[in-house]
């Protein structure tokens, strides 16, 4: 199992102590190692951003708030099939008649020999919808109406407006929620269209089947896409060639829902053509094939192949900053820069990620200034590297200089300071300054509960947190327990009741009742950390 240290603290995430309790009970407080807390957690390496930049963007993974809502009537005019524009269930399935009739009624003026009145209805509805568009209206409806009327063109036999409609579709799906309604259905109909007209192998059905294929990824029906991603590839590879820039787009987006879907194998692959491509199309020093580095680089950390992810990851930063693909503060490039440097805390090359996150820190501050917010996450990142290392007196100061930056910036009580606080809480902690770190963490408990409520996950890592520090001071035995239970109603909130996120915090909960000899209450916790043990036994041992 791959682990990595987490370089930005994660805020939805319960602390865990710096050693997992032993399954053993009668655990004691004098014991370090069990009770420390920390800020640098161990974790099963999830995949990071990729960042490769296609050579077009048929469709992009953004998605925004449509302007559906909003939509306006299209008045009928002289040959314009009338066609209303609703918001509500209904309204919607009304919506698909009309357009289904404008469809018909062109179908049927074609097969009267009336083309002419066919073209002028179309143009006439172009007209209208483009006017709906020129005037910020983007929404389903307007993509629909679109497509209605490419399929009208290629029922009459004129193939020439196709191109330029698919186009104007496609930046309108762009900005469109996957779960918008019709969308699939619109899709769909293009394609079995445009495969009716006996363009199966077209370049036409690329655009329609990204978006379709996005669809479905964003549905959960994974194989679906999956299957639509290797058949665009394949249309691409008959009409351009195996080697065109044009398979990028696909291959990269069949290589990211691969890695979402936990086939790291399989994913290398596309990634690994994407790089061949762009070697071959634009040299091996163009900053492209350094982006398609990074996500090759991806691909091969989530498989475990650490090291070989390192070099790629090295490789790819020196070949975008010497053909100089973008700008040195570029934000893109200062989080490839923390994701190696991440990376190589964990194949144990730390020294090398914290020069890495050093040159992060400096250029953050030539380009932005000492005093700019963007600094905290620089000096967290650094000040966790230096805890890593065990050097807890710089890890505080950096800490500290972030908490000046953002207190300035944000305001003393502001929820946004309470991370490098918890983070200076657990440093104190590990200083052997506990009467400061309690100080620390229960003004963090106080801004996360006002901020976020009592029974909230931040709350939890605070309460964490503070009951590992409070052990160490020798804390009232009955007010500790107090606090791991109000832990354990949270993750059970959050996670569920048998979650295995709830075995530490029963382990914990258990000790302290064999402590304060409350017998019956521990024969029911005991029992449910039995049960909870034996169902996750195989990756407790791990």
């Amino acid at each position: 199992m791959v682990s990595s240290i987490t370089l930005l603290p994660a805020a939805t995430l319960l602390t865990n102590w710096a050693n997992q309790l032993s399954s053993k009970s009668g655990l004691s407080p004098r014991d370090s190692s069990t009770w420390q807390c920390v800020c640098i957690r161990d974790q099963k390496r999830k995949p990071n951003k990729l960042y490769i930049i296609p050579a077009r963007h048929f469709l992009s993974t953004s998605s925004s708030e449509t302007d559906s809502m909003k939509l306006k009537k299209m008045h009928a005019t002289s040959g314009v099939s009338q066609v209303q524009r609703s918001t509500d269930s209904n309204g919607l399935k009304e919506f698909e008649m009309e357009l289904q009739e404008l469809f018909n009624e062109v179908k049927s003026m074609v097969k009267i020999g009336k083309e002419r009145d066919a073209m002028d209805l179309l143009r006439a509805n172009y007209v209208a919808v483009k006017e709906e568009i020129d005037s910020g209206l983007k929404g389903i409806q307007q993509a629909a109406l679109l497509d209605i009327i490419a399929l009208g063109y290629m029922a009459v036999g004129d193939l020439k407006p196709v191109p330029a409609l698919l186009d104007m579709i496609s930046k309108i799906v762009d900005k469109l929620n996957d779960s918008e309604p019709l969308l699939i259905q619109c899709l769909c109909m293009l394609v079995a269209c445009i495969q009716h007209l006996g363009c199966g192998y077209n370049t036409l059905l690329v655009t329609p089947l990204l978006g379709l294929a996005k669809c479905y990824g964003s549905y959960g029906k994974a194989n679906k896409a999956i299957g639509i991603y290797e058949r665009t590839v394949t249309i691409l590879e008959r009409n351009r060639g195996s080697e065109s820039d044009d398979l990028v787009v696909p291959l990269f987006s069949l290589g990211k829902l691969l890695l979402k879907e936990g086939k790291a194998d399989e994913a290398e692959a596309p990634f690994t053509r994407i790089l061949n491509i762009y070697k071959k199309t634009y040299g091996e020093e163009d900053g492209r094939v350094g982006m398609a580095m990074c996500s090759l680089a991806n691909a091969k950390c989530t498989k475990g192949d650490a090291d070989e992810a390192v070099d790629l990851y090295k490789n790819a930063l020196r070949i975008i900053k010497e053909s100089n693909y973008m700008a040195i503060d570029n934000t893109i490039l200062e989080n490839m820069r923390i994701d190696l440097a991440e990376l190589l805390h964990f194949v144990g090359r730390g020294k090398e990620g914290r020069e890495l996150l050093e040159e992060c820190l400096l250029i953050n501050e030539k380009y932005k200034g000492k005093n700019n917010p963007s600094m905290a996450t620089h000096l967290m990142n650094l000040a966790a590297s230096y805890s890593r290392s065990k050097n807890y007196v710089e890890a505080e100061r950096l800490l500290r200089t972030c908490l000046d930056i953002m207190e300035k910036s944000a305001g003393s009580e502001d929820q946004s300071i309470t991370f490098p606080m918890l983070d200076l809480a657990v440093t104190l902690s590990q200083l052997n300054r506990f009467e400061e770190a309690e100080q620390v963490a229960l003004k963090v408990l106080r801004i996360r509960e006002k901020a976020f409520g009592k029974e909230s996950l931040p709350v939890g890592e605070a309460l964490d947190c503070l009951v590992s520090i409070q052990v160490r001071l020798g804390r009232d035995d009955g007010e500790v327990l107090g606090l791991l239970k109000r832990v354990l109603v949270i993750q059970e909130k959050e996670f569920g009741s048998s979650a295995e996120e709830l075995i530490i915090t029963l382990q914990k909960i258990v000790h302290f009742l064999e402590k304060l000899e409350m017998k019956d209450e521990k024969f029911k916790f005991r029992r449910r950390l039995a049960l909870l043990r034996e169902r996750y036994k195989q990756s407790l041992s791990v």
